[in-house]
């Protein structure tokens, strides 16, 4: 019997995100283990800017940003049958996660 399980989620896209902790929770419902979350984490923002031309127009920039939606979801009370559920679980393309025990 497991104490805790912490799942940490990182995604870009936030519907993906929202999709793959849906999932987790219903893992969660079946194995009879107690849930707290899903904990919004603050989201990573990350700026560049990119010069358009190098040569003429020195001034004329772009701006991109990225951000990175992020997750935490912690299980107690787990049993085997949980472990062996995430272990199974199929997540989209382009959610990250990270499970510690």
């Amino acid at each position: 019997m497991y104490q805790e399980l912490r799942i940490k989620l990182f995604s870009y896209d936030p519907d993906l995100l929202e999709k793959s902790v849906k999932y987790i929770i219903e893992i969660s419902k079946n194995t009879n283990c107690t849930l707290k979350g899903p904990i919004p984490l603050p989201t990573k923002v990350e700026k560049f800017t990119i010069c358009r031309s190098v040569h003429v127009n020195k001034p004329s920039m772009e701006q991109f940003e990225r951000r990175t939606h992020k997750r935490l979801i912690i299980l107690s009370n787990t049993n085997e049958k949980t472990i062996e559920s995430l272990k199974r679980l199929t997540i989209p393309t382009g959610v990250e996660i990270q499970i510690k025990l």
